[in-house]
């Protein structure tokens, strides 16, 4: 890892500064499972990684940059769903329940993402830009080559709306996947 970039914090990381950061966003996830969003601090993120408070800070400016960054590593590392040759309306279902799937593995931190990413913080709007970059990826994927770009729009918006939806408990992100594919269905005419 130390000769790529790290997002989290926009220069080369030596291994061992590769590994604090890792340590921290480890340690953001178990915290948040613990403590929930509004009890995290970088301070208790830091203490239970064994970091030094001033270190964490040195990487993760405030707790919604920490559940930015933990967030977008996962989603990272979340292999894209395999697609089926089938027609693009199916495959577009798949990545929206692929998805689902993912936020509803870690309720907690889908939570403490939808309401941090809502957020000021300049390295929380370059984590939504790079996060939204990867959703519209999958979506563009799966709508195959030379996509309509008003549909992929559309879907785009639908999983950003989906997203609120969830954190503002009108339904849970369980839900997700079968509400995004009457959407999808909608939109793509099926």
């Amino acid at each position: 890892m130390s000769s790529e970039l790290s997002s989290a914090t926009r220069r080369k990381l030596n291994p061992r500064q590769a590994e604090t950061v890792a340590r921290l966003v480890e340690a953001t996830g178990v915290q948040l499972r613990e403590v929930g969003y509004d009890v995290l601090t970088v301070r208790t993120v830091a203490a239970a990684a064994e970091v030094a408070p001033a270190t964490a800070y040195t990487y993760f400016g405030s707790k919604a940059h920490l559940v930015a960054e933990t967030f977008w590593r996962l989603l990272q590392s979340r292999p894209h769903h395999e697609l089926q040759a089938g027609a693009p309306v199916d495959r577009v279902i798949e990545v929206f329940r692929d998805l689902a799937t993912f936020l509803s593995e870690e309720p907690a931190l889908a939570e403490a993402t939808t309401t941090a990413l809502l957020g000021p913080d300049p390295d929380v709007r370059r984590l939504r830009r790079l996060i939204a970059g990867e959703i519209n990826g999958r979506l563009q994927n799966a709508l195959g080559p030379e996509p309509d770009l008003g549909v992929l729009e559309t879907l785009s918006l639908a999983w950003s709306g989906s997203m609120l939806q969830a954190g503002m408990g009108y339904s849970t992100y369980a839900q997700m996947g079968d509400q995004l594919a009457r959407v999808t269905r909608t939109v793509m005419g099926r």
